[in-house]
């Protein structure tokens, strides 16, 4: 049985930094999920969900419950992907040559994924995910919304919300999508691909 509570981080708050502040973590984590995690325990009780594992409920559920354990899914997801900054960072082994294979290039996977980010309208996320087959799939995601709930394996996210860069980046979001590339940890988001 999965306990819901807050994740740990696997870095220091200001591990991301200068591309995402330690004051950002803190608040993203700290308050934001924190809050999604509390307001989900608060509904589980009589819900049919408890003890249900976190990706079944969000495949599973609607309303409350679905908003708060699909944006505890895609915060988990999201700030377990992440490291310290690196310069030229790019995915290695099978995860990149199915990139190059269906997108031609990194960069030209990057530029898509960026223009998905970028483009969706209001509050959400950008992600790379995996089909049966084993084919890329790019979508976005409005408010909590996940790939799982298509059958799909999600293996990368950006977080759209404006909690995400507000206080490092202000209403600049292409700023951050642009610089969030230094710290995905490729690693991390190999594993999920295997």
């Amino acid at each position: 049985m999965e306990q819901i509570k807050l994740i740990d981080l696997p870095y220091a708050l200001e591990a991301l930094e200068p591309v995402i502040s330690a004051e950002t973590i803190a608040i993203h984590h700290g308050k934001h999920l924190q809050t999604y995690v509390n307001n989900l325990l608060k509904l589980l009780p009589g819900s049919g969900f408890e003890g249900a594992a976190l990706e079944d409920i969000v495949k599973q559920s609607t309303g409350g419950i679905f908003n708060n354990a699909g944006q505890i899914l895609n915060h988990n997801m999201y700030f377990l992907q992440l490291r310290a900054p690196k310069a030229d960072n790019r995915p290695q082994g099978k995860l990149a040559a199915a990139i190059d294979k269906q997108f031609g290039s990194f960069e030209a996977f990057k530029e898509e994924f960026s223009a998905k980010a970028a483009g969706l309208f209001g509050s959400g996320w950008a992600w790379l995910s995996a089909d049966d087959g084993g084919n890329l799939v790019l979508s976005q995601e409005a408010n909590a919304a996940n790939p799982v709930v298509k059958g799909l394996k999600p293996l990368l996210t950006i977080d759209v919300w404006e909690h995400a860069y507000y206080v490092d980046y202000r209403n600049r979001r292409p700023e951050y999508i642009a610089a969030f590339w230094q710290i995905v940890d490729w690693d991390v988001v190999e594993q999920r691909f295997a």
